[in-house]
């Protein structure tokens, strides 16, 4: 009778330890949830960098990494909702940019990390007070390099020597002022006048191309603005069709036709990006990630481009460029 109720404890414990090895092993193999949410839909490339930065370090989808990919089409409206669905998932994670997605975030979650792959200015924008050790669960890598404006205008001086008037599209939002004073500056010793032209309102889009075009500048430089990356097609037409020379912030406008662009480098943001989501599913908190200047930039022509205006680009010019289109 003792032999038999020793071996019934015996057979109970093991029950119970093959129970916890059983959930632990379980909890072990909790597959991580990144969740990606975008109000437009991104440049390809930069979604390619992020998954092969993920991939390098040992990634692979659908495996030991679920990426969850929301979009709202263009409609600012459906981002609540959006954002409460990947709470409501329980993602790890979440990696997304623009003002109105992460102030969207920011208000609807204060535990799940996000990483911004690109940002303008998070301090102007409310989103980090101290990019050095952000306070929140907001971090990333930023684009914002104010001082880049002044270098397109100096390289679109040098590349079309005859340029003494430039349109400016931009948002004049407190991100974008810097960019437009070291612009200023810039143009003064350039001996360039600039004459600005306000995109408040996405849907004034096509309203600010034609009056930047209106007075009929040598030249257009633009600022950077997500949404109007977003719509780079229709501003690539709409140069072409007017034979308006541009200076772009992004290479994505060149590839898809535009004349030339000095910028960050967005796709390795991207990659950078994927770093920062690795740290975090590995224990390390978003107040220990300092917020990234970026590191990489690209001067891109578009010779074709060059060449349907009848422009000819100073060899000096071609050769400072990381990459040239043919």
């Amino acid at each position: 009778m003792v032999v038999r109720n020793i071996l019934g404890l015996l057979t109970v414990q093991l029950a119970l330890v093959m129970t916890v090895s059983t959930a632990g092993s379980q909890q072990a193999k909790k597959i991580p949830r990144v969740g990606l949410l975008w109000l437009e839909p991104v440049p390809r490339s930069g979604v390619e960098e992020f998954r092969k930065g993920l991939h390098d370090l040992g990634y692979v989808e659908g495996s030991n990494v679920i990426l969850e990919h929301r979009e709202a089409g263009g409609r600012p409206g459906r981002l609540p909702d959006l954002a409460a669905e990947l709470v409501r998932l329980r993602v790890d994670v979440i990696v997304s940019y623009g003002g109105a997605p992460i102030g969207v975030l920011k208000n609807t979650t204060k535990t799940i990390p996000i990483v911004m792959p690109i940002m303008s200015d998070p301090i102007a924008g409310g989103f980090v007070a101290n990019p050095l050790r952000p306070e929140g669960n907001i971090t990333g890598i930023t684009n914002f390099a104010p001082e880049l404006s002044g270098k397109r205008l100096e390289l679109l001086k040098e590349a079309i020597p005859t340029t003494t008037r430039v349109a400016v599209l931009w948002s004049s939002v407190p991100a974008l002022e810097p960019a437009m004073k070291e612009l200023e500056v810039s143009a003064r010793f350039l001996k360039v006048r600039l004459e600005p032209v306000s995109l408040r309102l996405l849907r004034d889009l096509d309203a600010a191309l034609e009056a930047a075009a209106k007075s009929r500048p040598h030249a257009l430089l633009t600022l950077p603005n997500p949404w109007v990356l977003a719509r780079r097609r229709r501003i690539v037409e709409f140069v072409a069709r007017n034979r308006l020379p541009t200076m772009f912030d992004a290479r994505e406008y060149v590839e898809t036709g535009g004349l030339m662009a000095y910028g960050p480098d967005i796709a390795y943001n991207f990659r950078r990006a994927a770093t920062y989501v690795h740290k975090i599913l590995n224990g390390t908190k978003p107040q220990d990630l300092p917020v990234e200047n970026p590191m990489r930039f690209q001067f891109v022509i578009n010779l074709k481009t060059a060449k349907k205006m009848a422009l000819a680009i100073p060899p000096e010019v071609l050769m400072r460029a990381d990459n040239v289109i043919q």
